[in-house]
């Protein structure tokens, strides 16, 4: 299968004149095998199984306008082809990051045209979707409204932050999910077997080992494991009847692959998620594991070290304000001694943190506290704890009722009141009967019993 490419592409594109002998590009091995119907599609069961709404649109040949949002390499350029193929629907592709309002018009002239010449509808699929700006988005709506096409983007950003509300609420929005280890080697099988689209003839033999050890590579992308796998075909070994990829190969091709990591956007935070839900759950391996996931994949340890400050007033508190200290000491021996020696000291704290004993009540306190303060307005400061600096000040009382508790018994002065009058039965701070904060309960407790006597 080949697949030309127009000299403006060429240019835009920057690329060399290289081709076959008619002139035309050779299709990777990831657009040869590009399912043509449902039944080839791998991947995505929670959306294809047969009684989902998605299929059943699909096999109808009834589209609805939709947004496919996922990781790159999981099926959505294909599901958008599907689709036009089961609607028989013209297919129109544009990319946001090569378009702008100039082509999106284009677009839809050649949809107007073509329904007007063949009575057929057009199916939009717009690549990246989420590089469109504002205006630009707004410009598909009217045509989406008419039934001009039917839209369907792509985006591995969160549709709901980065696109418009209008255009959202006139397309539903699809999850797409990594591809799984078994769906990946059922698609690297059936490749090795296709003579036609895939790589059949070259009759390749790998070990179910390194099988593995490409899809673990791959990491839930099929168009990264039909690349990886194309690059080790041209590296094989031939032994007569059977080309051979053997370890050495797949660990040459797979060196320098990451694990997917994107600072700043979905799957950064879901990460850093599930790491401060494993610290806060006590489980030492989620840490460690989540941890190690997001230092792999090229992420700063540094914001690791943060989030572990945050955990240890957050979700640790009082019940051990060591962990504080030991989070703010992992991040000092980062600086100090540099990534590997560091990073160890960072991953000693969150193995601390996660053993810690929980408390969320000096973060509940505080939040109570701040809702009171903008609620409450502005209260007077009660006279008997104001500053008297002044002789005027002095002789309106201030201060004048005050007690000193260092002049008290237990250094506590029963009664005194420390609020407002209008809050004065206001409790925030009420700790949990976990680690030190049981003494800090018992205490509590104690000293309330002292200023109700």
């Amino acid at each position: 299968m080949v697949v030309p490419l127009s000299n403006k592409q060429k240019d835009l594109l920057d690329i060399p004149n290289s081709h076959t002998d008619n002139g035309q590009f050779i299709a990777p091995l990831a657009d040869r095998m590009r399912p043509t119907s449902l039944d080839h599609y791998i991947g995505q069961s929670h959306l294809m199984a047969d009684d989902k709404p998605l299929k059943k649109a699909l096999q109808s040949g009834k589209p609805h306008s939709m947004i496919f949002w996922g990781p790159p390499g999981v099926g959505k350029t294909t599901l958008a082809r599907l689709i036009a193929h089961y609607s028989k629907a013209q297919f129109l592709s544009i990319s946001a990051v090569l378009s702008g309002v100039k082509e999106i018009r284009q677009s839809i002239e050649q949809a107007k045209h073509h329904y007007q010449l063949y009575q057929q509808s057009t199916v939009l699929f717009v690549d990246e979707v989420h590089r469109f700006n504002k205006s630009q988005q707004d410009a598909f709506l009217p045509f989406i409204e008419d039934g001009t096409f039917i839209f369907v983007g792509a985006t591995t950003e969160n549709p709901s932050f980065e696109l418009n509300n209008a255009l959202l609420s006139r397309a539903r929005v699809y999850l797409l999910k990594s591809l799984s280890q078994e769906e990946l080697l059922s698609l690297l099988k059936l490749v090795l077997k296709d003579k036609e689209r895939g790589l059949g003839e070259l009759n390749i033999v790998m070990s179910d080992a390194d099988k593995l050890h490409l899809v673990s590579a791959a990491d839930g992308d099929a168009r990264k494991l039909l690349n990886l796998l194309e690059i080790a075909a041209d590296l094989i070994d031939s032994d007569g009847e059977n080309n051979r990829i053997n370890s050495d190969v797949i660990t040459q091709v797979v060196s320098g692959t990451t694990r997917r990591f994107d600072k700043g956007g979905d799957l950064f935070y879901d990460q850093i998620s599930a790491f401060h839900k494993s610290v806060r759950g006590s489980s030492t391996d989620g840490a460690l594991y989540w941890m190690s996931r997001i230092i792999e994949s090229g992420g700063d340890p540094l914001y690791i070290a943060r989030r572990l400050l945050a955990i240890a007033s957050e979700d640790i508190g009082n019940a051990d304000p060591r962990a504080m200290q030991i989070a703010l000491n992992a991040w000092d021996a980062y600086d100090r001694l540099g990534p590997a020696e560091g990073n160890r000291a960072i991953a000693q704290a969150a193995v601390y943190c996660a053993l810690a004993p929980k408390s969320n009540a000096l973060y509940k306190a505080f939040n109570t506290a701040m809702a009171c303060a903008r609620e409450s307005g502005s209260l007077e400061v009660p006279v008997h704890l104001r500053n008297a600096p002044t002789k005027l000040m002095k002789s309106m009382g201030y201060g004048d009722e005050y007690r000193y508790s260092h002049n008290e018994p237990e250094a506590f002065s029963a009664g005194q009141t420390y609020l407002p009058p209008e809050l004065h039965q206001s409790h925030f701070y009420e700790p949990q009967s976990r680690g030190l904060e049981i003494k800090f309960k018992e205490k509590l407790e104690y000293l309330r019993k002292l200023d109700k006597a």
